[in-house]
């Protein structure tokens, strides 16, 4: 493949792109979403919590692949090991795409998730070989506005496609954009590692930067932090379906339910891009998490009182509020975990990244077991969530202030 771009990218277009290749992983799960139904019919799936899996099993193979495929990008680079993750995200479309098996099903989603770790981790990476501080997380931002569009399509697109085939076109869907990214990356996008950033592969020098990230108060604390408040979105990915569809019994209009709300995330994410500048990191975090735990405890007391299943358009203005406050977060979160990185930002990515998304696998599993069709669960998931989220980052920023003054 051509590596060399006929020119740099400009700003928007690098965004662009940095926006599809995060997004990738999103469209793996939204655009099934749909599906669920059919694929536990015709696999012969009858438990809703074993249904899940579909979900989760991507999000395992993307903790675990994350940190695999980070550092060896810090010695060879960020293109190629980005092209061996599409590669092995192919070969997992692919055993999707012909599986005649519930298991084999939940195996070509795992390696789904092994390779959707390198254009995840190492975007992050990319960004933050480029930027640094309130610039990375302007950035961070404005991506997640682009890339918030592609849950808001990806199960309209997953609805449409059930229209005219079954549900494994939907994975044949994920892998023809997949190969669109890749193509665009490797015209488009140079190589942002400079060569003497580059670390030898020894298990020493990795275990040595694996120790130095994990010893870093600031990195770690966000990165728990954004594992939680991702475990809590994952939860609310994997209870959408049944939730909405059957519960709420919206039907084929759940697609454009689900799209509606993804777009508070996408709204709250450019808002924040602009105001993050002004206010700094810490400030928008705070605020969101307040938020959060806020409408979370007022919703949870109105859920209780209407048996677990607060009329429609009660629901809808609460998760608008939440969304709006994770939009904040996402964005803040990594960038603040990746804030001290910048001499291991592939380590560090990879540490952050697989790290923050094998908790969150690892809740969203756990609570699924709680999921009773009501609203319940899910509202108390959010709370909880802001709760330690708010909890942790004030222990951070209480220590940093510390040593500071000293």
């Amino acid at each position: 493949m051509n590596t060399s771009p006929v020119k740099s990218l400009s700003f928007y277009e690098f965004v662009a792109l940095m926006a599809l290749m995060m997004s990738l992983v999103a469209l793996s799960i939204d655009a099934i979403l749909p599906a669920l139904g059919l694929i536990a019919n015709d696999l012969e799936v009858i438990s809703s919590q074993t249904l899940q899996l579909v979900i989760t099993s991507l999000f395992v193979g993307l903790g675990i692949g994350q940190l695999l495929l980070g550092p060896l990008s810090d010695s060879f680079g960020r293109k190629p090991i980005i092209y061996l993750g599409y590669v092995i995200f192919f070969a997992g479309s692919f055993l999707c795409v012909f599986a005649p098996t519930f298991e084999i099903l939940l195996a070509g989603r795992f390696i789904q998730g092994l390779g959707l770790a390198a254009p995840r981790v190492l975007t992050t990476a990319i960004i933050r070989d480029k930027y640094a501080g309130r610039e990375m997380a302007q950035v961070m931002s404005f991506i997640f506005v682009v890339f918030i569009i592609v849950p808001m399509l990806a199960p309209l697109l997953g609805q449409f496609i059930l229209l005219w085939a079954g549900w494994p076109m939907v994975f044949g869907a994920m892998l023809a954009i997949g190969i669109v990214a890749l193509v665009w990356f490797a015209i488009r996008q140079p190589e942002t590692l400079k060569p003497q950033y580059r670390q030898p592969l020894r298990p020493q020098n990795l275990w040595a930067a694996l120790k130095q990230v994990c010893q870093n108060r600031v990195a770690i604390g966000y990165t728990l932090t954004a594992g939680i408040i991702s475990g809590a979105f994952f939860t609310y990915l994997g209870s959408a379906q049944p939730l909405f569809q059957q519960a709420y019994n919206l039907g084929d209009s759940f697609a454009l339910y689900f799209a509606g709300l993804a777009l508070a995330i996408g709204l709250s994410s450019l808002f924040n891009g602009k105001m993050v500048v002004i206010k700094g990191m810490q400030y928008m975090v705070w605020r969101a998490l307040t938020g959060l735990a806020i409408s979370s405890a007022v919703f949870l007391i109105i859920v209780v009182q209407q048996q677990g299943m607060p009329p429609l358009m009660w629901t809808t203005i609460y998760l608008v509020l939440v969304f709006s406050c994770i939009g904040i977060l996402f964005g803040n979160l990594n960038a603040l975990a990746m804030e001290p990185l910048g001499h291991l930002a592939g380590m560090g990515a990879a540490v952050v990244g697989s790290l923050s998304t094998l908790i969150s696998a690892g809740l969203a599993i756990a609570l699924s077991r709680f999921f009773d069709h009501t609203m319940v669960p899910l509202t108390a998931t959010f709370l909880g969530a802001a709760l330690a989220g708010a909890i942790i980052s004030y222990w951070v920023e209480k220590n940093r202030c510390a040593e500071v003054t000293q």
